[in-house]
């Protein structure tokens, strides 16, 4: 049973970490465009993503998933689409606060080209809040491909993640097979808590404010 779990666990963790980060390079690419470009670009990109962001995650996921049907790059692309929008907001809010310090001016002054400028001085001073987030969207997106393969949508069953094996043994519960289910879903509770846990510590050492 331990190595169903520790496989299990090996599915979901991969697949959210290779989601997550696929999602915070299309994110950074976005954001980081909007806030340079401004004017109507940065309105149209930002009511995109305000539109994806006003929809529930699972919602949005569910109907990918009935898209594009079942199967591992099936659900790695939902969870792609679904998580990019935040990565994009975050760095575009952040971006645009760099954007007014001096050292972006004297860059400009300098006659430095704008690629030089956005990936030598601006991209590096969002990189504190990407970390932070990218830490909590990795729980949050093993928690939704958890929640979409127990519902029968996620990984196929010859790669069981763990809402794969919850379901497997849901049915057992009363039947005093109850450990069929509690001990993935301890198993998802634990990564899911160690995960919020670290990023939480990363956001207080990364924030000035909380520093002294």
């Amino acid at each position: 049973m331990l190595s169903v779990i520790l496989y299990g666990l090996r599915v979901s963790l991969s697949v959210s970490i290779f989601a997550t980060l696929a999602a915070m390079a299309i994110g950074v690419v976005v954001g980081i465009y909007a806030a340079w470009a401004g004017g109507r670009t940065d309105s149209i990109l930002m009511r995109i993503v305000d539109f994806q962001l006003s929809f529930p995650s699972i919602l949005v996921a569910l109907m990918l998933m009935a898209a594009l049907g079942r199967g591992l790059d099936k659900i790695v692309i939902a969870l792609i689409i679904v998580q990019w929008a935040y990565y994009a907001r975050t760095v575009r809010g952040t971006a645009l606060s760099e954007a007014r310090k001096e050292y972006i001016d004297a860059a400009r002054g300098l006659g430095l080209p704008s690629w030089r400028i956005i990936f030598g001085h601006l991209l590096p001073n969002c990189i504190p809040p990407l970390i932070v987030i990218s830490t909590v969207q990795v729980a949050n997106t093993i928690v939704l491909e958890s929640s979409l393969s127990f519902l029968g949508v996620g990984v196929p069953i010859t790669q069981p993640s763990l809402g794969l094996l919850i379901a497997n043994g849901y049915d057992y519960m009363l039947s005093g097979q109850y450990w069929m289910s509690m001990y993935p879903g301890v198993a998802l509770l634990a990564i899911v808590a160690s995960i919020n846990m670290v990023g939480d510590r990363l956001r207080d050492t990364l924030n000035p404010r909380l520093q002294r």
